[in-house]
């Protein structure tokens, strides 16, 4: 028998969200892991807020709706808010009632802001990597650095010299601008829309464009995220933020670290050793002098796993720039890109240990 098209809707419901999402819905177990780590901050989010006044939107609230806003790739933060109005498992995700009002996209960002301002994602990201650690999921020995390039929420008509004035635009939204023969550089030029954001391209024959550089310190068993650092893209930044990260790194424990050709300096190779760090990096043979490395190196068997290894950290920028849409960063300033990518690792960590730790469907 044909059902009836019926078009008036129910007046109740008499299921709740969390009977609606299926139990094995992977958001239940990212859920429980976020849940864990909000858990643990919430000290440190108590000594954000006032005692007195009006209450603002749950600091839990805004971070696991950030979370979904990476999860499913949605592009903005207007368009978020209508995907949690009328999507009940993104309310059970974030603790929504289904009679909760949904907040406004300016209301949402202006409270995010509070968090921006302060090490949130730091310390998120810490206690994800906690759990990991705590699962046997991660190495505290073998890693692998790498960085890559985040293009900035900023044009190229925006990239204007730092001491000539410009006459009136023609029209100011989308002004005419001629760049011929006009030799343009991070020295000379600013971008007016984000100053912070420098000209860099990623290789030899490649586009300039205005850009931040991300970078990532990975473990070897799993490939997880353990910590991150986002510089200005200077044209050493990675070796940088590399050093950076592994003087971070907890314990004396000697340690291994694998990267590309482009760590393969003389000063970069000193400062690891310096700090009781292996530098597993690609030998480039063609710089000036040679490679920083020799055979008393490469001879062992660990460099070669070091080198097989330490391509799963593409995996990771891969996850970032397509699902986490931080191909190009909208925000600006070196803090608030560093905050919202570090965010994005924690994310990409979450899923991959839920598939980590998920059990294996039997054949």
């Amino acid at each position: 028998m044909r059902g009836a098209d019926q078009q008036q809707n129910h007046i109740f419901s008499y299921l709740s969200p969390e009977e609606r999402v299926r139990k094995d819905h992977p958001l239940r177990t990212i859920r429980a892991m976020v849940d864990e780590v909000l858990k643990r901050l919430s000290p440190r989010l108590d000594a954000m807020y006032a005692k007195v006044g009006r209450p603002s939107i749950p600091p839990e609230q805004l971070l696991r709706a950030q979370l979904l806003q990476m999860l499913y790739s949605i592009r903005s933060e207007r368009l978020l808010m209508e995907e949690i109005d009328y999507n009940m498992l993104f309310r059970w995700f974030i603790g929504l009632n289904l009679d909760d009002e949904v907040w406004d996209a300016t209301v949402f960002t202006k409270n995010r802001d509070r968090l921006l301002e302060a090490d949130v994602a730091k310390e998120f990201l810490a206690h994800v990597v906690e759990q990991a650690r705590a699962k046997g999921l991660t190495s505290d020995e073998h890693f692998t650095v790498d960085g890559t390039l985040l293009e900035a929420w900023a044009g190229a008509k925006s990239f204007q010299s730092k001491e000539k004035k410009q006459p009136p635009p023609d029209d100011p939204g989308n002004p005419t601008v001629n760049f011929r023969g006009e030799k343009r550089s991070n020295e000379t030029h600013a971008s007016k829309t984000d100053a912070e954001s420098l000209l860099a391209r990623k290789g030899q024959g490649k586009e300039s464009k205005l850009s931040y550089c991300g970078n990532l310190l990975v473990e070897n068993r799993n490939g997880l995220i353990v910590s991150t650092e986002v510089f200005q893209a200077n044209g050493t930044a990675e070796r940088d933020a590399a050093l950076v990260m592994l003087e971070k790194l907890p314990g004396r424990q000697p340690v291994t670290v694998g990267g590309d050709q482009g760590f393969d300096t003389r000063d970069f190779v000193k400062e690891c050793r310096n700090l009781r760090v292996t530098p597993h990096v690609a030998q480039n043979h063609e710089r000036r002098g040679g490679s920083a490395i020799d055979g008393r190196t490469t001879r062992h068997v660990g460099y070669a796993v070091s080198q097989r290894k330490r391509k799963r950290i593409e995996e990771c920028f891969g996850w970032l720039k397509t699902i986490a849409l931080m191909r190009k960063v909208r925000h600006r300033g070196v803090c608030r890109v560093d905050w919202i990518f570090t965010f994005a690792c924690a994310a990409y960590n979450l899923v991959r240990m839920r598939n980590l730790t998920a059990p294996v469907p039997a054949v």
